[in-house]
């Protein structure tokens, strides 16, 4: 193991009636810029990560979650930091996302996943995503 400290993030698999998940892109100046994410972010001090779900899916894309159910958690460590992600299975919220904060989004049927236009640390939940299609 590493001595880097870990950054916990909290992200939500927001899938809509039709199967459908809203992704957004990530941001120039951001690590893995222009490639595709599920949206969330880093989790507070003195909060669950299901309350930083919460909040950051307000912030990020304008939605309230209502209900949100945890799918995934694991450790990926990158050269120059190592991330502890929780993943939330949300199906039921309030609002149509949007990208609040000037990043595209958009809805992509599950099975058309291509774990090449994410980050590296999303290949094996991308994987798992992709198995529940079949």
């Amino acid at each position: 193991m590493t001595n880097k400290k870990v950054t916990h993030v909290a992200a939500g698999i927001i899938r809509n009636e039709f199967g459908q998940l809203y992704l957004t892109q990530r941001l120039e100046g951001q690590d893995f810029a222009q490639s595709l994410e599920f949206p969330g972010g880093k989790v507070d001090r003195n909060e669950t990560p299901e309350e930083a779900l919460k909040r950051e899916l307000e912030e990020e894309i304008g939605i309230h979650v209502l209900s949100a159910e945890l799918y995934e958690q694991f450790l990926f460590e990158y050269p120059n930091k190592v991330l502890y992600f929780h993943f939330y299975l949300v199906e039921e919220w309030v609002g149509e996302p949007f990208g609040r904060e000037g990043q595209e989004g958009f809805w992509l049927a599950q099975k058309d996943l291509d774990e090449r236009q994410f980050p590296p640390a999303n290949s094996k939940l991308i994987q798992r995503l992709l198995a529940e299609t079949l």
